[in-house]
């Protein structure tokens, strides 16, 4: 005896949450008018106002400085200049996001950015500064080195890349290798970008977890945090026997990029002449709280 089957409940069907948009379209702007009518705007849109503000000042200011640095390379190539900036620092510190942002409306024809990879066996039977020789900048360029010869003074040592003897050769020669350029009017910047430890593990870990940054991940990324102290060691010797008149360190302090990326751009601009300068419509002094100039008496700069 075949029993009714029950009739089939129906479910209530539950529509999705309404999505609260994040983007402002041209047509939401149209309607605003005020600096208040902005701000209800944002927070309609359920977006930081405190967060936009900054990041729209931050458009603003690097926008005018690099007005500034065109108008720098234009002086340069007029005048047959040679201008080297050197970025050094930790893993993660943020050297080569900056470079960006240097070069970003540059003449490419009379700029380059120098990442050399690990050098050939060619290479390593050659004098050590010769790879780096050949990319400074001919007359009318500017050249940004991402990473450079300083890589002997604390990346090989600690990952034992390199002998001692080749260590100490170094630490002798650069400061010569140095003045040579100062003698043949080539213009150097040598820019330490400085982070905390909590600050590179966070980057780091950020890196890890975005598909389009995996490039960035290395082996060495991995020893970084363990040879912390380490890096602290030979970074402290590397300034104390490479800090000159003719060619000193700058250290930016790093935690935040977009201000370690202004600031540096401001110490540049502030301390390379250039015709224009004394109509640049941006501030050119750097902030003291990010820029410093290496001190022998300074303890620990990160």
């Amino acid at each position: 005896m075949n029993r009714a089957m029950p009739p089939k409940r129906k479910l209530a069907v539950v529509p999705p949450p309404k999505k609260v948009a994040t983007t402002l379209q041209p047509e939401d702007l149209a309607q605003v008018s005020t600096r208040r009518g902005l701000i209800q705007l944002l927070r309609s849109k359920q977006v930081d106002v405190k967060r936009a503000a900054r990041a729209l000042q931050y458009e603003y200011e690097l926008r005018q400085l690099q007005v500034e640095l065109v108008k720098l390379q234009r002086d340069v190539q007029i005048n047959g200049r040679r201008v080297v900036i050197v970025f050094e620092g930790r893993d993660a510190a943020g050297k080569g996001g900056a470079i960006r942002r240097f070069i970003e409306h540059l003449n490419p024809r009379s700029m380059r950015a120098v990442a050399l990879p690990i050098p050939t066996e060619v290479e390593k039977g050659q004098w050590y500064f010769q790879r780096y020789v050949k990319n400074l900048p001919n007359p009318g360029e500017l050249a940004f080195f991402d990473r450079s010869w300083y890589n002997r003074a604390v990346v090989e040592p600690v990952n034992q890349f390199c002998t001692k003897k080749q260590y100490q050769t170094f630490m002798q020669q650069v400061p010569e290798f140095e003045h040579m350029l100062y003698e043949d009017n080539i213009e150097l910047i040598k820019f330490w970008f400085s982070i905390s430890k909590e600050e590179q593990d966070r980057r780091f870990k950020a890196r890890k977890k975005n598909p389009l940054k995996q490039w960035k991940v290395s082996p060495v990324d991995d020893k970084a945090q363990e040879h912390w102290d380490l890096y602290t060691k030979y970074k402290e010797e590397m300034f104390s026997k490479t800090h000159t008149s003719y060619a000193p360190w700058v250290i930016v302090k790093a935690n935040s990029k977009f201000r370690a990326r202004l600031e540096a751009i401001r110490h540049v601009l502030n301390n390379v002449s250039y015709t224009g300068k004394d109509k640049a419509t941006v501030n050119l002094h750097p902030d003291p709280n990010i820029i410093l100039r290496f001190h022998r008496r300074t303890a620990n700069i990160d």
